[in-house]
């Protein structure tokens, strides 16, 4: 169930009112009757127990024979709507007369009461009309106005359409046998609709299309029947029993047909529509086709051997650099060992040529037959040439020169006093 707001509430009452109660037929007394200064009669309608607002408009108060007043008792006949702004209902008056209306009216009201109970105004029952009808019957008098006002919005909204006019009385005793034979013949010569008109006139001068052998005639007929009697104030039995109402002659062309204007600018937007989507199915299959072409390219066989052709060139190029910066600095570390090997060389000769002059002085120095003066002879101990200090008692250590070799052991050791 879902929130209305007050506008929608009062809008969908007003649609059930006005189609529930399209059409009332009211008694009562008037009271609190205010004449606008715009024509239009507003007053309150009501009897012992209860009471309604009304109003009628300029142009129907315009033609009532009398003066309202109040406490005068009326009839009404009209309709009830909803007056949105304010959310009152209220009875639209069509005509009004005073209480004890004619033989005309009862008897009006007696047969619609009859054919409503006996289902000729039922919605269920009602036809649905063509969209696009290629013939119909405009059955109304041959020389009325309202024949050429229904010719003329239907040369002006659809001209393709086929017409037949069935000439009939549309007022006086011989009227509706003159409609039922017109209606039932068209109905047998399977038309797409078939109209029964005449131009507005009183009660009398429609009172053909409130004949009973009429409403029978539209209720058994096959063909869809519109009703298009008087004004939009005038209703008649016909609008009842008819599959559509239309409130006046040239209304109910414009009710029936299709306007070409509006059928040329309506195909003009449904193949802008067409050519629009197909312009977008083509782009989309475009997409999808280089879509298909490209994961098809990036996995084809012809595309990894490509890929692992480019890899090993990637991988020969690189091998290639790595070579060449290898070289060149194996070069350049060639030609730096070129340059600086004979400063190195030479270095090394001539350190090791001073090891040699020293090591050549050390054993001049200390080779026995250099120190074969009498009285001298060289200490060693373990093979070393030592001091005579370092010894100690009870130590082993060899006495030589360059003759003689003789091993002695400490049996003390004394330190000399210096002079």
């Amino acid at each position: 169930m879902y929130t209305l707001s007050v506008s929608s509430l009062n809008e969908q009452i007003k649609a059930l009112l006005e189609s529930t109660f399209a059409r009332v037929l009211v008694e009562g007394e008037l009271s609190r009757v205010t004449f606008h200064n715009s024509g239009h009669v507003y007053f309150t309608l009501k009897d012992e127990n209860s009471a309604i607002k009304a109003v009628i408009f300029k142009a129907n108060a315009a033609k009532l024979k009398f003066q309202l007043q109040e406490g005068l008792k009326v009839v009404l006949d009209g309709a009830v709507t909803l007056y949105k702004p304010r959310g009152e209902y209220q009875i639209n008056c069509f005509t009004i007369s005073p209480s004890g209306h004619g033989a005309l009216a009862l008897a009006y009201e007696q047969l619609k009461n009859k054919l409503s109970s006996q289902g000729y105004f039922d919605s269920a029952r009602k036809k649905h009309f063509p969209k696009f009808p290629k013939k119909i019957a405009l059955i109304t008098s041959a020389t009325g106005a309202a024949l050429q006002d229904m010719l003329r919005v239907a040369n002006s909204r659809y001209r393709v359409i086929e017409i037949d006019i069935y000439d009939v009385l549309v007022q006086g005793q011989n009227a509706a046998p003159s409609i039922v034979k017109a209606l039932s013949l068209a109905d047998a010569r399977g038309y797409d609709i078939i109209v029964m008109g005449r131009g507005g006139g009183s009660m009398e001068d429609l009172w053909a299309f409130n004949e009973e052998i009429v409403a029978d005639a539209i209720f058994k007929a096959k063909t869809p029947i519109v009703s298009a009697v008087g004004h939009e104030i005038d209703w008649v039995i016909s609008d009842f029993v008819a599959d559509l109402r239309a409130p006046t002659p040239s209304a109910a062309m414009e009710m029936i047909l299709p306007d070409t204007n509006e059928l040329y600018q309506y195909i003009d937007s449904i193949e802008s529509q067409y050519i629009q989507i197909i312009k977008q199915k083509i782009y989309n299959s475009k997409q999808e086709l280089t879509h298909l072409i490209n994961l098809y390219s990036g996995h084809s066989i012809e595309k990894k051997i490509s890929q692992k052709i480019e890899d090993v060139k990637q991988l020969q190029t690189s091998y290639n650099q790595t070579i060449s910066f290898k070289m060149q600095s194996f070069f350049k570390e060639v030609e730096s060992i070129k340059i600086r090997f004979p400063h190195v060389m030479q270095s090394r000769i001539n350190i090791a040529q001073n090891q040699v002059a020293t090591l050549q002085k050390m054993l001049e120095s200390n080779h026995p037959k250099l120190k074969s003066k009498k009285g001298f002879a060289q200490i060693s101990k373990d093979a070393k040439v030592i001091d005579i200090a370092s010894l100690k008692v009870d130590d082993i250590f060899d006495l030589m020169n360059d003759k003689v070799k003789i091993s002695a052991k400490v049996l003390t050791k004394n330190r000399l006093k210096k002079v």
